[in-house]
């Protein structure tokens, strides 16, 4: 009797212990627990007013009121604002709570069409979602202008867009008025290069675009990007579309923050890791450590293992720290270049230390691809050079005479293809200008993306 009472204790304490742990368990997950205060808001803020109202006919006030149904900011308003017709003064832009104000500083012109587009400046305070193109319109004339251009815009030496660039409209302008004032409107290229005018008069108007590096919106540098239309443009109900090449004559030079580096007190050569297996389809590349006074090329010998000389064409570049040799290769052929210590001096007279050689073996045929490209719509009367480009270098480049264009020793690689129309036949792009009235030659960015494999048969179908 007594053994089965103490085992109903017993058991009585151990339901009370787990009953206690589990009720202690459980509240302290409940007061970890966070409320998920409800779905995340996606919505845009939505105008409630605006005053004047949008699409307001002869208004005489420079002062514009819009209101949202809720609390918004607006993100860098003097860049993201655009106001057409574009005003010689600043405009004062200021946000509070629900309401954005615009004060235009210019004297309004008569019966004009004013537009104010925010881009995806306005956005909530919560959650930063941007009420997307929003454009605001009034005019002080009798009606809205409703007149619209379409265009595109593409960098002449790519093929590709810029969205960087601005579109400038002028209205009645002489050729140089880009130069001198800025535009009457202007509007942002979208992320394939095109772009709109709305709410425009009839009239003519010359169309140009332009890498505004300076924020003057005027054409002022040589090294800025910029197109322009060969003949004015009438707008009207019926317009066609536009389309620029934009190129810049010079280019912008990169700032590297210091000097030239003061040239070392020994002169030394090196050759890249790779140069050990030579392309055959390309020269044999020295590099020096200062620039080179004195380059001699009959104390440069080229052999092969029997030590009989091969002839090459020596040349050095434009900073004289570089020497290439050509040479029509043997495939899979060992050589040996032989440099005499006085083949060259840098400034100082400093020569090599001593004599040396450097020796280096040819790829194999194998290791190069077959390549056949069949063109359609190809205008071969523009005179095409088809470009193979990794990343923003044109690594091979082949004038095209046929419908049907084959290599078969390719580069194995991955490979962008343009089309460059060589309209002067020098084998390379040039660009436009603007004071000759000449416009940049023309590149075809192509879509299709090439892989070429060693030893392999690559074909592939273009149409243009």
């Amino acid at each position: 009797m007594n053994g089965m009472r103490f085992s109903r204790i017993f058991f009585s304490i151990a339901v009370f212990v787990v009953g206690y742990y589990l009720a202690v368990f459980t509240t302290g997950c409940a007061q970890i627990g966070m409320p998920t205060g409800g779905p995340k808001d996606t919505l845009a803020p939505r105008l409630t007013s605006a005053s004047p109202a949008i699409n307001s006919v002869n208004v005489t006030g420079n002062k514009v009121t819009l209101s949202f149904n809720e609390y918004i900011e607006l993100k860098d308003p003097q860049t993201n604002v655009l106001i057409s017709p574009f005003p010689k003064k600043q405009p004062q832009i200021d946000y509070k709570l629900r309401t954005v104000t615009v004060k235009l500083k210019d004297t309004l012109m008569p019966n004009t069409t004013y537009s104010i587009n925010f881009g995806n400046a306005i956005v909530d305070v919560n959650e930063g979602n941007a009420y997307k193109n929003f454009t605001y319109v009034f005019s002080t004339g009798n009606s809205i202008d409703s007149l619209m251009l379409d265009g595109k815009v593409l960098i002449a030496e790519t093929g590709k867009a810029d969205s960087t660039l601005i579109a400038m409209l002028y209205r009645n302008a002489d050729d140089s008025s880009v130069q001198k004032r800025k535009p009457d409107y202007i509007t942002k290229l979208s992320g394939d290069g095109s772009f709109s005018f709305l709410n425009l008069p009839a009239g003519t108007y010359k169309v140009y675009a332009l890498k505004d590096g300076d924020g003057a919106k005027t054409y002022n540098s040589k090294k800025e990007v910029f197109a322009f239309a060969n003949e004015d443009i009438i707008v009207s109900a019926t317009n066609n579309p536009v389309m620029l090449y934009a190129s810049a004559i010079e280019k912008e030079t990169p700032r590297t923050g210091a000097g030239k580096p003061a040239p070392e007190k020994r002169l030394r050569f090196s050759v890249a890791p790779s140069s050990a297996i030579q392309d055959l389809l390309q020269p044999f590349e020295v590099s020096f450590n200062n620039p080179l006074k004195t380059f001699d090329t009959g104390k440069l010998v080229l052999t092969d293992t029997n030590y009989k000389p091969i002839p090459g064409k020596w040349q050095i570049d434009s900073t004289r720290t570089k020497i290439t040799l050509t040479v029509q290769w043997k495939p899979e052929t060992p050589y040996r270049l032989v440099m005499d210590t006085t083949a060259f001096a840098d400034s100082a007279g400093r020569h090599l230390t001593k004599l040396d050689t450097i020796r280096f073996v040819t790829r194999r045929v194998e290791d190069y691809g077959s390549l056949v490209l069949r063109f359609s719509n190809l205008d071969l009367g523009k005179k095409p050079v088809l470009q193979f480009v990794q990343g923003e270098e044109i690594k091979e480049s082949y004038p095209v005479t046929a419908a049907e264009w084959s290599n078969k020793m390719m580069p194995p690689g991955d490979y962008e293809l343009r089309i460059l129309y060589d309209s002067n036949q020098n084998g390379k792009w040039d660009p436009g200008n603007y004071s000759k009235k000449l416009q940049p030659e023309q590149v075809i960015a192509l879509p299709q993306k090439l892989a070429i494999k060693a030893n392999w048969d690559n074909e592939r179908d273009i149409k243009l």
